[in-house]
Parts: C-alpha cells; structure tokens; sequence
C-alpha cells in the first residue's frame, strides 16, 4: 500500500507521467527546419530595419541596399541547415520574397 502511495505522490500514476513527450516544439523534419530557420533570419531583417525596408522596396533597390544584411544571413542560414540544404532549396529565397520583399519576386 505505501508503494501505491508514492506513485500518487510522483505523478498520480498517470499515462502522461510515465509515457514518452511528445516533440512539442518544432518539427524534426530537416526542411521544415530549414524553412523556419529562413524565415526567421529574414524576419529579423526587417524587424532591425522596418523603415529603411520599406523605402528601399519602394524605390527598387532592396536588393542591392540590404545586400550586406541579406549575406549575413545566408551564411548564418547555411551554418545552421548545412551547405546542401541551404543550395538545394528554395527556401531562403521564399522567405527573402515572401518577407523581405513582401511577396514580390525580387530574389
């Protein structure tokens, strides 16, 4: 009976207690890992730079004016996913497109 008692005490006894978690933060699939890591790297981007951004997407020299930026980021995204992944995919490009660019193919 005291055996019983403190296994209540440890947990209650539950599946949950005594089961495997579950991965609950992020995937373990390699590209949507990559995809995250790209999307985050250029997110931060235009969260340092919002204003400069924004003009620089209106006067069509976002490319060239964040060149040093961008570089920095790729080599920080290729660190993280590997050199393969990193040339392999789209995925920093998407994300330069899909937030830098604000969905514009510019990249």
């Amino acid at each position: 009976m005291s055996s019983s008692g403190g296994q209540r005490g440890a947990g209650g006894g539950s599946p949950s207690a005594t089961a495997p978690r579950p991965g609950v933060f992020g995937s373990r699939d390699p590209k949507a890992r990559a995809q995250r890591i790209a999307r985050a790297l250029v997110s931060d981007i235009v969260a340092y730079h919002p204003d400069r951004r924004d003009a620089c997407l209106a006067a069509g020299t976002l490319r060239t004016e964040f060149r040093d930026e961008i570089m920095k980021s790729w080599e920080e995204y290729t660190a993280q996913v590997g050199e393969p992944m990193a040339k392999s995919t789209p995925y920093f490009r998407n994300a330069l497109n899909d937030i830098l660019a604000r969905g514009q193919p510019i990249f």
